[in-house]
């Protein structure tokens, strides 16, 4: 399978953006604009265009994960071509109840879609892999992230694997210096940028730790810094942020490990199931 910075162009552009300098912005909107353009243009014709030195898009490229702007335009054609359209639905003010509904339900679908298309198998597989193998599984998010996290610890503690998770990032970086070479850790962000979130890497990997990552696709500290990442598409709108719909990929990536794990698990998960479903019930009426 071909590797996640070697493709979706348009994806990564978007998931880039808000980290652009104002010519890189130039250079991304015309991208998105007119792709067919860019796939039948020189770099040079591209540069005389936007008013920007070759090197600029050369650089540009390169931010956004290619080896350089033949690359950018191989991945680009291929988007072009199997005719991946953009589907802008912007909510605008005078839209009824039901129709913001509508809406914000198709951008979740096309989420999810979006995300599905960038998963590398192999490193999906490797998560799944690591999550089996580890003595301890634990979880670390902050702010929205945290209640990914949580729900995360909520899911995997019926698996009988020992987990937990941590919004607080004393607590991360506490935890984070107990762990051992024997235990993973999945640290959610989705900018890949939290200051907190990477000084708990940092000290997770100082004690050999196995690590997880899953973030936005823009190239980033966390998503270099893991041992695996697990990448999420979503876009911005006037209306609602780029993390904020982007929680829904990663919540679907969770349930994804989940239910893999699991399904390796399955005479250990029945025990557990059984004990859980136990201890749940005397709390029903």
């Amino acid at each position: 399978m071909v590797a996640a910075e070697n493709r979706h162009c348009k994806h990564r552009i978007r998931a880039s953006y808000h980290s652009f300098r104002e010519k890189e912005k130039r250079i991304a909107d015309y991208i998105l604009a007119h792709p067919e353009e860019i796939v039948h243009s020189t770099i040079s014709q591209v540069a005389e265009k936007l008013q920007v030195a070759e090197a600029t898009v050369f650089r540009f490229c390169k931010h956004i994960g290619f080896k350089g702007y033949q690359a950018m335009k191989i991945a680009l054609a291929s988007e072009v071509n199997t005719g991946m359209k953009d589907i802008h639905e912007t909510i605008q003010e005078g839209d009824d109840e039901q129709l913001v509904a509508e809406k914000v339900f198709k951008a979740n679908i096309r989420t999810l879609e979006e995300t599905l298309t960038i998963i590398d198998g192999n490193d999906f597989k490797r998560a799944v892999d690591m999550i089996l193998s580890a003595n301890r599984l634990e979880f670390y998010g902050n702010g929205g992230s945290g209640a990914i996290a949580l729900d995360a610890h909520h899911k995997f503690m019926r698996t009988g694997i020992p987990c937990i998770s941590y919004s607080d990032s004393h607590f991360q970086v506490m935890s984070a210096s107990q762990l051992t070479e024997k235990d993973v850790v999945v640290l959610i962000s989705h900018t890949g940028t939290n200051r907190d979130i990477l000084d708990a890497l940092e000290i997770a990997k100082e004690q050999g730790a196995m690590t997880i990552g899953i973030t936005t696709l823009a190239k980033s500290p966390l998503s270099q810094g893991v041992d695996v990442a697990l990448y999420t598409v979503s876009e911005e709108t006037d209306y609602r942020s780029e993390a904020l719909s982007s929680r829904l990929a990663q919540l679907t990536l969770i349930d994804a490990l989940y239910v893999n794990v699991s399904m390796q698990r399955k005479e250990l998960m029945k025990k557990s199931l059984t004990k859980v479903r136990k201890a749940i019930s005397a709390k029903r009426i």
